[in-house]
């Protein structure tokens, strides 16, 4: 007679078997492979036709190199760069404004002034720009006429530079750490639902076919139980990681993300959250489907949580606006809600060391407390097979 499975033997080989029947499923290849390619596909989308630089207004200039000199000075200060080219003559101006390798040509008159030709119509950033360098040209001119340095007068005019001092600087890194705290928030709230769900699922169908009852002659509930959601929890894991690689590694590469070690950070931290959320609801799921014997009962037993998931993702994006709002400060101090609501808060660079340490240890405290509920539950209901265990029944003493 065989000597009976350790326990850790026992979880480790129900898990396994879990893992590989999901991973093994050609419909979760397929369906993966589809999602990764989308993903690449649509962050190189994003950064050829989001993230290229501008065409800049092309300008020609007849003579005048010390125009074409203010006017290039003009447009990088104000962050709008011109491609600038000479023109040997005002009919070469006027062929390339026919043929659109111009927006506009300028032709200086012999009093200062200067004539812009263009097909229809001057931009009014780029009319602004030409206004203020003719102007400059003027100015410069008169100053030399009266036997003044222009270059004295601008030296002394730069020397003469306001410098801002922000109380509450800008962060430069907002609005791509707002994109990582939105797709984390999306991630984990499907991730921890179809998941969870598979628990619930695996769970009815082992015992609707009564597989459960030849599994329990060699195992006991809980290690089936644990097994079951250790092997369904690393599939989650598994899928979760590959699409952070791949999506992270992508932007990064594309330059769509520029915050590398946030991105990082972000990523990693979206896996732990998930580990934790996942065993959250996992042994809640696990314990809903134990105390039907049907598929289409699941429901009936699994609604409350699906309802809380739901309530955790609209508290997350409504905090995605203000992450530091005293709501969502409190709420995420509260399990569930901090396994959504914490990786947002860390996307976003608003959660202290103490926060994120605080909010694990309370995670997994009341895990661990509804995990020997849980188990109680599916020990007194996952031979029961029938009618739906009502919670009385499965509660009781």
């Amino acid at each position: 007679m065989s000597a009976p499975l350790s326990t850790t033997r026992a979880i480790g080989l129900v898990a396994g078997r879990e893992f590989q029947t999901q991973v093994q499923k050609k419909s979760f290849l397929i369906s993966n492979a589809i999602i990764l390619v989308a993903i690449v596909a649509g962050i190189v989308a994003m950064s050829v036709f989001g993230g290229g630089d501008e065409e800049r207004p092309t300008v020609g200039i007849v003579g005048t190199p010390s125009l074409s000199t203010t006017l290039g000075a003009l447009g990088d200060a104000t962050g709008s760069p011109l491609e600038i080219s000479e023109l040997p003559d005002a009919d070469a101006g006027r062929t390339q404004i026919a043929a659109g390798e111009l927006e506009v040509a300028l032709i200086p008159g012999d009093d200062g002034s200067v004539v812009a030709l263009t097909e229809s119509d001057i931009d009014s950033t780029l009319k602004t720009l030409i206004d203020a360098a003719v102007a400059q040209e003027a100015q410069s001119a008169a100053l030399t006429g009266q036997g003044v340095d222009p270059a004295e007068i601008a030296a002394a005019a730069a020397q003469a530079t306001v410098t801002v001092e922000a109380i509450d600087p800008p962060d430069p890194e907002q609005g791509e750490r707002m994109i990582l705290a939105i797709v984390a928030v999306i991630l984990l709230y499907m991730q921890i639902l179809m998941f969870g769900m598979y628990v619930a699922m695996g769970v009815v169908e082992e015992k609707s076919s009564r597989v459960v009852e030849l599994l329990l002659s060699t195992l006991r509930p809980l290690q089936l139980l644990w097994g079951k959601i250790l092997g369904i929890g690393a599939v989650g894991l598994l899928q979760l990681a590959a699409y952070g690689v791949v999506g992270v590694g992508a932007a990064l590469a594309t330059d769509t993300l520029t915050i590398t070690g946030t991105a990082i950070s972000v990523f990693a931290g979206t896996l732990g959250w998930f580990v934790l959320g996942f065993a959250f609801f996992a042994v809640l799921y696990a314990a809903a489907g134990s105390m039907v014997s049907r598929q289409e009962d699941v429901n009936s037993t699994s609604g409350p949580l699906m309802f809380i998931i739901l309530a955790m993702f609209f508290a997350a994006f409504s905090s995605i606006d203000d992450p530091e709002a005293t709501w969502s400060t409190v709420l995420s101090w509260i399990p569930p809600f901090s396994a959504i609501l914490m990786p947002l808060r860390i996307a976003a660079g608003v959660a202290s060391p103490f926060q994120i340490v605080g909010t694990i240890v309370l995670m997994v405290a009341v895990t661990a407390l509804l995990g020997l509920v849980a188990a109680k539950i599916y020990q007194r209901s996952i031979l029961r097979i029938g009618r739906t265990v009502t919670w009385k029944e499965a509660l009781g003493r």
